[in-house]
């Protein structure tokens, strides 16, 4: 998005890429659907990215969510809008929004190079002046755009190179973690596998700290996995985790609400209620009509109770317990998975030290930034590629502003040159 705007900007581009094809990470996005974009307002946007959305704002307001789908429209790819405001290509495969870009850049007369790896960018006299090739060929530029990604998912060629490309032109670098990523648990029952691919629908995970305050709550599906929890929900309560046990607030639990419109005093009524219509079933009968029977045999077990028990003589004190647990589930979590392993990189280059209306770098001119590589983060659902396509195309449209405009400027008045060096 960045190379097109830059192009269409009127600027002489070059995309460059180190893998063999563009696009590989946008490929595999939306489980390889390419959910291109959220059908939401800016400022609802917003809401969704948790790190550092407000900086977005400029940049969502003049190519937000309604730009996108009409700038994928116009590439002759239909999208279709799904729940919770998720934009897809009616195609369902992300390959068309990727072949569409790929199209685009070659129509906008971008040059593109791949197989060609970055060494690192140059510098000269606090701009940017080109990049060093890793065969040694020199690329002259009046402006470089790193849009080089975080480091999830490693192997569609994101591994966290512009980090140290940022920081020699002076930035700070945020702390790295991993967000969207499963959470991992040393309960012993999650070791044992006791709940193991058991999925919950619209259950409420709350992450708390050590003294038992809310940090953040999330509503939605979630999956019991042999290390932990995983799903959307889970997911989403993965970066505060992190946080949490990096700033010293642990330990941490992720509190599992089963039935978060029922209120805990109304689900007691309910239980207590149907021991009295039903007074010689079991207690494990009865529990099973409201949970999933494999869930059952644990909750019994930490709400002390005998499954076989007749519902008539099982004691207040039980029926409390087990609402307890159905309302706030307690599993220590110990951290996340690895940050290779999660779909989206916390942390990058401050925001502070980037102008949120050109992307430009504050620290070095003619160097602008945008996507992952960025401390911007987002929760699943097109929030993150939205950020992504607003700030490629913000510093695409800035960077060829500058490269057209200033006086003397390489990028205006010749191609790229490529130098040998001595």
């Amino acid at each position: 998005m960045a190379a097109i705007a830059s192009a269409r900007g009127g600027a002489r581009t070059l995309l460059l890429d180190k893998g063999d094809k563009l696009g590989r990470k946008l490929g595999i996005s939306g489980g390889g659907r390419c959910n291109v974009t959220n059908n939401k307002e800016p400022a609802e946007l917003i809401r969704f990215v948790p790190g550092n959305g407000r900086f977005l704002y400029s940049a969502l307001t003049r190519f937000g969510s309604r730009e996108i789908a009409a700038y994928f429209e116009s590439l002759g790819i239909p999208l279709k809008e799904e729940d919770h405001g998720r934009m897809f290509p009616v195609s369902d495969k992300a390959k068309t929004v990727v072949d569409a870009l790929v199209r685009e850049v070659r129509r906008s007369g971008a040059e593109m190079i791949v197989n060609r790896k970055v060494r690192k960018v140059i510098y000269e006299e606090g701009h940017a002046a080109g990049v060093l090739l890793e065969e040694g060929e020199k690329l002259e530029s009046r402006c470089v755009i790193l849009a080089t990604g975080g480091k999830s998912v490693p192997h569609t060629g994101s591994t966290g190179d512009g980090y140290a490309w940022a920081a020699e032109a002076g930035h700070t670098i945020t702390d790295l973690y991993p967000t969207e990523v499963p959470v991992t648990s040393d309960a012993s029952w999650i070791r044992e596998r006791e709940l193991q691919g058991l999925s919950l629908r619209d259950v409420t995970l709350s992450v708390l700290d050590g003294r038992g305050k809310e940090i953040v709550s999330h509503r939605g599906d979630m999956i019991f996995t042999h290390f932990g929890l995983s799903g959307p929900a889970a997911l989403r309560c993965s970066g505060f985790v992190v946080l949490a046990l990096r700033d010293g607030k642990g330990p941490v639990t992720i509190a599992i609400d089963w039935f978060p419109d029922v209120a805990g005093e109304a689900l007691t009524a309910e239980w207590t209620a149907q021991a009295r219509s039903e007074p010689r079933k079991s207690l494990k009968t009865l529990v099973r009509q409201k949970l999933p029977e494999r869930a059952v045999p644990l909750l019994l077990r930490l709400a002390g109770a005998d499954g076989d028990t007749e519902a008539a003589n099982v004691s207040k004190r039980i029926w409390l317990k087990l609402t307890e647990l159905c309302k706030g589930l307690p599993v220590p979590a110990t951290g996340t998975l690895s940050i290779e392993e999660a779909f989206i990189t916390g942390g990058g280059v401050s925001v502070r030290e980037v102008d949120p209306k050109t992307m430009g770098s504050k620290r070095m001119t003619g160097l602008y930034f945008c996507g992952e590589l960025l401390d911007i983060h987002g929760y699943t659902g097109g929030y993150n590629i939205t950020a992504a396509f607003a700030t490629g195309h913000a510093a695409g449209t800035a960077a060829a502003q500058r490269a057209v405009k200033e006086p003397g400027s390489r990028n205006a008045d010749c191609p790229a040159q490529i130098r040998q060096p001595k």
